[in-house]
């Protein structure tokens, strides 16, 4: 009778430690998925402040291509003010490097521009910045990844449920981005 009596212990001390490694295994992957989404948000903050400086320098040049700076403007403005849901942030913040790229494009038709130091420098920074979205997004994704697969595995998933953890969404490109699958191309 009391080597039942252990046994039963043992055995409901074993699940209880299971359980308590399990939950901080859960809330260590969901820490991670909120600082790689943080990371994202520092790079993306950069962005948008250094936007204003690259559209100054080139308002002096291109004046006339009103249109390509405004929707620049715009783009950045509905980026910085998206708050919804992760899928309407990812849409937001692909508009705004589609109207980058537009507006790096731009600077084709204007030799002034091209050989200006400050433009170039504010592109050197954007394009740096944009790289480091880009590995952001991947460090997101991989954080995500590992914390969606412990969600849905057997016996993790019970445990994952009664403590209210929820499957993360990923940062997906649009439907455009992911056609191209390429890098933006600027030269100047």
């Amino acid at each position: 009778m009391l080597g039942i009596l252990v046994g039963f212990l043992v055995l409901l001390l074993m699940v209880g430690l299971y359980l308590l490694l399990t939950y901080n295994r859960l809330v260590t992957l969901k820490n991670r998925v909120k600082e790689a989404w943080s990371d994202i948000e520092v790079q993306m903050k950069r962005r948008y402040d250094l936007i204003p400086n690259l559209l100054e320098t080139v308002k002096g040049y291109a004046a006339h291509e009103k249109s390509t700076l405004e929707a620049v403007i715009q783009a950045r403005n509905m980026a910085m003010a998206s708050q919804g849901s992760l899928e309407d942030k990812a849409k937001a913040e692909n508009m705004l490097s589609g109207t980058l790229k537009s507006l790096f494009a731009l600077s084709e038709n204007y030799p002034n521009l091209k050989a200006n130091e400050n433009f170039l420098e504010l592109q050197r920074e954007l394009t740096d910045t944009e790289n480091k979205i880009q590995a952001s997004r991947r460090f997101y994704n991989s954080n995500v990844l590992a914390m969606n697969t412990q969600l849905e595995m057997f016996p993790s998933n019970l445990v994952g449920k009664s403590f209210g953890f929820v499957l993360q969404e990923f940062f997906k490109l649009d439907e455009s981005e992911q056609a191209a699958r390429q890098p933006v191309k600027i030269s100047f």
